[in-house]
């Protein structure tokens, strides 16, 4: 079982990647709605996997990204955003991030997104 935090400004979209998950191989540990809340609810709870949008107020995913993975390098975080231009992927892979799904996405696609994150995880388990 995989500890799960579901990081997006969309209501719609978190309560959409949780009713995904649900009955899969995770637990959604903590929701967080901007970069900030995020940092913060990772230093409580400590997911080993992250769901991250990088269009947020407050603090982007990009910024959250950095400051996450500065905290805990092994965590494995999937952006998930409909930005789609090849420079801000790259930057969220350079800055830590080890996959990238696109807004909109299937529930099959969103499965198969977090089922290459968690073999990535199992790898990273002490």
């Amino acid at each position: 079982m995989y500890s799960l935090m579901i990081v997006d400004d969309s209501n719609i979209i978190r309560n959409r990647i949780e009713r995904t998950v649900k009955g899969k191989e995770f637990e959604v540990v903590a929701t967080a709605f901007d970069g900030s809340d995020a940092v913060s609810k990772f230093k409580q709870h400590r997911p080993n996997v992250i769901t991250m949008d990088l269009t947020m107020p407050n603090m982007d995913g990009l910024e959250c990204i950095r400051e996450i993975n500065a905290i805990d390098p092994d965590v494995c975080i999937l952006v998930v955003s409909a930005l789609s231009d090849k420079l801000t992927g790259l930057l969220a892979l350079e800055y830590g991030a080890r996959g990238f799904l696109c807004k909109p996405f299937t529930d099959d696609q969103l499965n198969e997104a977090l089922e290459q994150i968690a073999a990535f995880a199992k790898g990273k388990k002490k």
